[in-house]
């Protein structure tokens, strides 16, 4: 069962951004960037209020993902990736990224924060951060 309302359209655009964004840190590298995005879908919190929709997170600015301005996220989404993204989208979480809002690729070790969220841990190359359950529960 889906934990956000989605379209094969949301499917693609989901599965294009996690290529996009971590592809380089293999399947599970693309499943935590599938469960940033799909928290902030779900979290009516933050930053994150407006955003009723996969293709509006994706696409969300200011605030968004960097990949949306750099032309492989706008190759065609590939089958393996779209099973990838059904997982997300379907409430499959992966530590560190479990509840997080936010994540990005340091050049060296990860703060302890990032836009006031705490540091959850670190997955190859990216650093995730996660909202308190109190300011943001819907994500836990």
């Amino acid at each position: 069962m889906a934990v956000v309302r989605y379209t094969e359209k949301g499917v693609d655009v989901l599965a294009r951004l996690m290529r996009a964004e971590a592809e380089g840190d293999g399947k599970l590298g693309m499943l935590m960037a599938g469960n940033t995005g799909i928290n902030r879908v779900r979290g009516e919190c933050l930053d994150f209020t407006e955003i009723d929709t996969i293709n509006q997170m994706v696409h969300q600015s200011p605030g968004g993902f960097e990949a949306t301005q750099k032309g492989y996220f706008y190759q065609r989404a590939r089958e393996k990736d779209k099973q990838l993204a059904r997982k997300v989208i379907s409430g499959k979480r992966y530590h560190p990224a479990s509840n997080s809002l936010y994540f990005f690729k340091p050049t060296g070790a990860c703060p302890e924060q990032w836009f006031g969220q705490g540091n959850t841990g670190r997955y190859k190359s990216h650093c995730f951060f996660a909202p308190s359950s109190s300011e943001c529960p819907q994500v836990y």
